[in-house]
């Protein structure tokens, strides 16, 4: 490969790394460094791994092998082998025969034979944060020294792509704490008030149905006015709180950051799928985006799916929420735990509707509709 050549792949894979800031997906950068990677340096095989804290891996992409080959490998490696033993040590190792090395275990039935092989650490100061690693080098004589420098230059970019991503997924919890704690300020102050008067005049009102039926009506009476002032402070509290990104960007863009930061933090493949949207009133958008998020919580969290789908349309009048996940499902007897009915009472304080479909084995669809 000539000097031009290799200048304009790894120009390419700056120009991706930088796309973090542009809160691409991660994992899309990670298959950009791995691609790049295995044409520069002209191996069969490049992989990237990322490590969890369950003995497996957190992302882990790969270049060489058809989906019918992973199919048939079966579930992502564990973390022992020499992928074990390199984030342990956190050292390259460039090894003529990888099947002779000691610290090498086993592979499953399908997985392709290794041979040559060539790993380098992707580290974040003294954190080792992944490996990026090489094998079956097409050119005769193995991996060089030369190769081994190049391929630490890729891991130096992976490790960008991953500490800015760390910092962009703590940045984003520290503002929702901070929202947090001011919706409970606002609520408090708004509306906890009116509620105990309600309360209390409600009270009032029981004692005397049978005493003072005329007096009690009166409190009754009241009981709806205060009602409806507590609903009206809330609605008003509920388009305050309005995040800070539906102003920015508008619901359909809010939606789709939140499901690509999902996807690159979770091992489901979460998508995202919308389409324009005519303009919709602040408290629609943010009732609609709290659901979406409880959906997606859920089904990331309990469900045990690989995939999970978010779609966004608008047809008949209606602006249309669908999440689903292809994971186990549940009895809708039994659903009462996943904050459905709080979901169910968002929608319906826009005026919506919210309808679950699930069933053990088949996966769950929540669906929202509501006029605009």
């Amino acid at each position: 490969m000539t000097a031009p050549d290799r200048d304009e792949i790894l120009q390419a894979v700056s120009s991706a790394v930088l796309a973090v800031t542009r809160h691409l997906s991660v994992r899309e950068v990670l298959q950009v460094i791995v691609r790049s990677a295995q044409r520069l340096l002209d191996a069969r095989y490049a992989a990237l791994g990322v490590p969890d804290d369950d003995g497996s891996f957190a992302e882990f992409v790969a270049e060489g092998l058809t989906d019918k080959q992973w199919d048939a490998i079966g579930p992502l490696p564990r973390q022992h082998g020499m992928l074990g033993a390199m984030l342990r040590d956190g050292a390259p190792a460039r090894l003529p025969d990888l099947r002779e090395d000691p610290r090498f275990e086993w592979w499953p039935k399908a997985h392709p034979v290794m041979k040559d092989f060539l790993g380098v650490p992707i580290r974040d100061g003294d954190q080792v944060l992944g490996i990026i690693f090489l094998a079956n080098k097409r050119t005769p004589g193995g991996f060089t020294q030369e190769d081994q420098d190049l391929l630490t230059l890729f891991a130096a970019h992976a490790a960008i792509a991953l500490a800015n991503a760390r910092l962009y997924e703590r940045g984003r919890e520290l503002a929702m704490l901070e929202e947090r704690n001011r919706m409970a300020r606002e609520l408090h102050d708004a509306v906890t008030q009116k509620l105990f008067s309600l309360r209390l005049t409600a009270q009032a009102a029981a004692t005397m149905l049978e005493s003072a039926p005329e007096r009690a009506a009166v409190e009754l009476e009241r009981v709806q006015r205060l009602a409806g002032e507590a609903l009206a402070e809330l609605r008003a509290v509920i388009v305050e709180l309005r995040p800070a990104e539906l102003d920015r960007h508008g619901l359909a863009e809010t939606l789709r950051k939140h499901v690509r930061l999902l996807d690159r933090l979770h091992q489901a493949r979460v998508t995202f799928e919308g389409e324009e949207l005519p303009p919709v009133e602040s408290a629609v958008e943010v009732a609609v985006l709290r659901v979406a998020q409880e959906a997606l919580h859920n089904a990331l969290r309990h469900s045990g799916a690989a995939n999970v789908s978010v779609r966004l349309a608008y047809a008949g009048g209606k602006l249309v929420l669908t999440v689903h996940d292809d994971g186990g499902g549940f009895e809708q007897t039994e659903s009462r735990g996943l904050g459905l009915v709080s979901m169910s009472d968002r929608a319906e304080s826009v005026g919506g509707v919210m309808t679950v479909a699930s069933a053990p084995g088949e996966g769950t669809t929540v669906s929202v509709e509501v006029g605009v």
